[in-house]
């Protein structure tokens, strides 16, 4: 049975994957994996796909243990693995609930590296993974700090073991888009004046299709749009120190 899985599948950019995946990938299911059933269910109508719904918090040890046990189940073929479970919270570091940043840690590092580990056992040859980054793994920054570091991690992390994984033939690439307009704000912006330079928003579908197109060509890294590129050049060109000012005075900070 081949099969592809999609966490944080029930909005935006991982929702947009399950509804490409169906268009480009000949699969029996679709394992959809949120903490929303409702939207979840909602996706077996929109999707021609059979769409299997996998209700868990990935926060909590039995989320990642259903999926770990369905795949010793089933031993199914897995063609595709998305990682786009994950969330920020923007605001100075000591404004910001602890739970809230240690929740950051848990989700968008330690659940996607135990669904990794968990997966890749029943991946072969041509299988890809795409994980769900950010422009702002590239560098430091202020006011997202914890976010951010949680997307430098899934940046190195994804180039890491893609490298690992050639001999396998199994790509991965760090999709690592600028401000995408998703639900995302609805959680991350708690108090309104924190972030007030917002530039170049993209939608989730420019973002995965650039992510298939840049995966096909063998690139390890997808960054949507030409001046979020030019961005991310100019971070790795520049002084992290001078970057973070520039992001601050932006921000007006």
């Amino acid at each position: 049975m081949k099969i592809a899985i999609v966490t944080g599948a029930s909005s935006g950019i991982g929702r947009e994957y399950v509804r490409q995946i169906a268009e480009r990938e000949a699969l029996d299911e679709i394992w959809v994996v949120a903490r929303r059933e409702e939207r979840l269910e909602e996706l077996k109508s929109a999707i021609k796909t059979k769409i299997v719904p996998i209700c868990v918090d990935l926060c909590e040890p039995r989320g990642y243990e259903k999926i770990r046990n369905m795949l010793a189940d089933i031993s199914p073929d897995v063609r595709v693995l998305v990682n786009a479970a994950g969330y920020g919270k923007f605001g100075a570091f000591n404004d910001i609930e602890l739970s809230e940043q240690l929740g950051m840690v848990e989700l968008n590092i330690n659940a996607l590296t135990k669904i990794t580990f968990h997966t890749l056992p029943y991946m072969s040859e041509g299988a890809k993974i795409f994980f769900v980054g950010s422009r702002s793994g590239f560098h430091p920054v202020p006011y997202i700090s914890v976010y951010a570091a949680t997307k430098s991690y899934v940046l190195s992390f994804s180039r890491a073991i893609g490298k690992e994984l050639e001999k396998r033939k199994i790509s991965t690439i760090a999709v690592c888009p600028g401000w995408v307009r998703t639900e995302f704000f609805d959680r991350a912006v708690e108090n309104e004046g924190v972030i007030v330079y917002y530039n170049n928003f993209v939608t989730p579908e420019q973002v995965v299709s650039r992510s298939y197109r840049d995966i096909a060509r063998g690139k390890d890294v997808s960054v949507c749009g030409a001046s979020t590129r030019f961005q991310v050049f100019l971070a790795k060109l520049l002084p992290h120190k001078w970057v973070m000012k520039i992001w601050c005075k932006q921000q007006k900070k």
